[in-house]
């Protein structure tokens, strides 16, 4: 099976190609201009053993918002063909992760019906040069291109850094859970509906 997709989406305000192999081993290759939000990306493949090649340009001569919801939507893409039919998958994952005084859980469910639920406190609004509301931004763009269902709670924490940083880890911790092939599964669509 092979479990690799590559995406690329052009707009007036973007240019991005985002390549993913669900079944690697958390190599990652990223440019986003947004040097905080690599960092973060490069938790999703380093915990979710995920290959993630991002090659992003943006208008960041305005701001960040069009670059990290665009990069949320061209990975969801390309997670959501990589993963194919889901026949064998676990479907569902969660992770709780904590950094210092800092707490997180996620909860995903490859579900078909995209959705988030995020509540997330941060207590700076900017992180290095990520505003922190964009978190809300890729993680929608995600849900709703990969088609998952994603619950996200940060449930304790006082430093926006470390807050961010568990949620990105909780995610790619959940991801991998959700992704992983079940061997008493094989073959089958993880639903009684039949289909995913």
């Amino acid at each position: 099976m092979n479990r690799t997709a590559q995406v690329t989406r052009h707009t007036a305000e973007t240019q991005i190609t985002a390549r993913v192999n669900l079944d690697g081993t958390g190599v990652a290759k990223l440019s986003t201009g947004i040097g905080f939000f690599d960092h973060m990306l490069d938790q999703i493949a380093r915990h979710g053993l995920i290959d993630l090649d991002i090659q992003a340009d943006g208008d960041l001569h305005i701001d960040g918002h069009h670059t990290v919801e665009d990069v949320g939507i061209t990975l969801g893409q390309a997670v959501h063909q990589a993963v194919g039919d889901k026949k064998g998958i676990r479907r569902y994952g969660h992770a709780y992760v904590p950094l210092d005084e800092a707490l997180s859980r996620v909860v995903i469910d490859f579900s078909g019906r995209p959705g988030l639920v995020m509540n997330v406190p941060f207590k700076s609004g900017m992180i290095g040069t990520f505003d922190s509301q964009l978190a809300h931004e890729f993680f929608q763009g995600f849900a709703n291109h990969a088609f998952v269902t994603l619950h996200i709670d940060n449930l304790r924490g006082e430093n926006a850094h470390h807050q961010c940083e568990t949620v990105f880890k909780a995610f790619a911790r959940a991801l991998r859970a959700a992704l992983e092939l079940d061997p008493r599964a094989a073959g089958t669509i993880p639903s009684t509906k039949g289909s995913l």
